[in-house]
């Protein structure tokens, strides 16, 4: 574990590249050496309540939606178009997908899209398997 805390916190491709936290749950593979390696190099172990099934529903959601939405209809050749793949993926649940859970709302809309007169526009992510529909700005 010492050794994936070295490679998740490498300062080049690591995947925590520019993150804070780490959320983890309390397995005993994760130590406090893991915590620690990882606390030295600038980012913060939370482990997460024993016995919470529901804590995690969030990260679950995600982890889920992930593969059903997007990577089991695709093929990606290599780790950059996986990266891309789980970028635009992102992109687009954050700024244009609405949450049930909030309120039918997105996490972080963009400013200029979204107004109530316009043109309907069609923004395409990932060779068209996600589309989002907008009035174009006035």
């Amino acid at each position: 574990m010492q050794q994936c805390a070295r490679q998740l916190t490498d300062p080049f491709d690591g995947s925590l590249l520019g993150e804070r936290y780490l959320i983890h749950d309390s397995d005993t593979t994760c130590t406090q050496t893991f915590d620690g390696l990882l606390k030295s190099r600038g980012v913060e172990a939370l482990v997460l309540p024993p016995r919470s099934p529901h804590v995690n529903a969030h990260c679950a959601r995600v982890v889920r939606s992930i593969p059903e939405e997007v990577l089991n209809r695709m093929i990606m050749i290599g780790e950059a178009s996986l990266r891309h793949v789980i970028r635009s993926y992102l992109v687009h649940s954050h700024t244009e997908r609405h949450h049930q859970g909030l309120e039918n709302q997105r996490i972080a809309p963009e400013p200029q899209v979204g107004g109530q007169t316009g043109q309907v526009m069609r923004r395409e992510r990932l060779g068209g398997l996600r589309s989002y529909y907008h009035h174009e700005a006035a």
